[in-house]
C-alpha cells in the first residue's frame, strides 16, 4: 500500500502550479484554468510547455520503476508477473496520474494527467513500453493534423489499451490476454479516466472552440491597409 501512496505525493506536487507561481501568475485564472503543461505553454511560452511535460513525465516514471524493480516485476514478461504484483504495479502507477490530477495542495485540482500517465506507463518495462510509445506517435500525429492537444491525447490514452489487446492476440492469440488482463483493465481505466478529465474539451470540440496550438499567429503589420 505504501507504494501507490508515495507515488500519489509524487504525482500531487504540480510542476506547471510551481513554474506559473515562480513567474508570478495563477494558472487557475488564466487560460483553460487547467494546471498541466498545455495551459502553461500556452501561457508562459512553448518552452515552459514543454520542459514541464518532460518533468511530468518523469515523475510518473520514477515512482513507477522504483515499484517494478522493488516488486521484481521489472523487465519481466506479462506472463512472468503475479497478478497480485501486477495489480500493485499498476496502482502505482495510477497513484502518480491521481495524485497529478486531484492534488490536495490546491484544492483536489490539478492536471489531466496526460504526460505523467504517459511516463508511468511507459516506465512499466516492457508490459507497457511499447503500447506507450505508440500512443506518443499517435499523440504526435494528431497534433500536427488537429493541432489539438485535447483530442490527440484523449485517442492516445484510448490507444494504449487498444495496444495491449493486439499484442497480445498477436503474440499467444486468447492465452495472451489472460495474461495481460491486469494491463489491459487498468490501461482502459486509465484511458477512461483521461477522457473524463477532458470532458469540457469535449464540449469546446463539439462547438468548434476548443483552442489550437502550432498556428502562426497574425502579423498585425500585414492586416495593415
Amino acid at each position: 500500500a505504501a507504494l501507490p501512496v508515495a507515488a500519489y505525493l509524487v504525482g500531487s506536487f504540480l510542476t506547471a502550479h510551481l513554474l506559473a507561481r515562480s513567474r508570478g501568475v495563477d494558472l487557475g485564472t488564466v487560460g483553460s484554468r487547467n494546471y498541466g503543461a498545455t495551459n502553461l505553454g500556452r501561457t508562459l511560452g512553448r518552452p515552459w510547455g514543454i520542459a514541464c511535460f518532460a518533468v511530468d513525465a518523469a515523475k510518473g516514471a520514477i515512482p513507477v520503476l522504483a515499484a517494478g524493480w522493488l516488486l521484481g516485476a521489472l523487465g519481466a514478461s506479462p506472463g512472468g508477473v503475479p497478478p497480485q504484483v501486477a495489480w500493485c504495479w499498476l496502482a502505482t502507477a495510477a497513484g502518480g496520474i491521481v495524485g497529478h490530477t486531484l492534488s490536495p495542495w490546491i484544492g483536489f485540482k490539478g492536471g489531466k494527467g496526460v504526460a505523467t500517465g504517459s511516463g508511468a506507463l511507459a516506465a512499466m518495462w516492457p508490459v507497457l513500453t511499447v503500447p506507450a510509445m505508440i500512443a506518443l506517435a499517435v499523440w504526435i500525429v494528431l497534433v500536427l493534423l488537429f493541432r489539438m492537444v485535447s483530442l490527440a491525447s484523449m485517442v492516445a490514452a484510448v490507444a494504449v489499451p487498444c495496444a495491449v489487446l493486439a499484442g497480445a492476440l498477436g503474440a499467444n492469440g486468447p492465452a495472451g490476454v489472460r495474461a495481460v488482463v491486469p494491463f489491459l483493465a487498468a490501461s482502459s481505466l486509465i484511458a477512461a479516466f483521461v477522457v473524463f478529465k477532458h470532458r469540457s474539451n469535449i464540449a469546446r470540440i463539439r462547438a468548434g472552440t476548443e483552442s489550437k496550438v502550432l498556428q502562426k499567429k497574425p502579423d498585425p503589420a500585414e492586416s495593415t491597409p
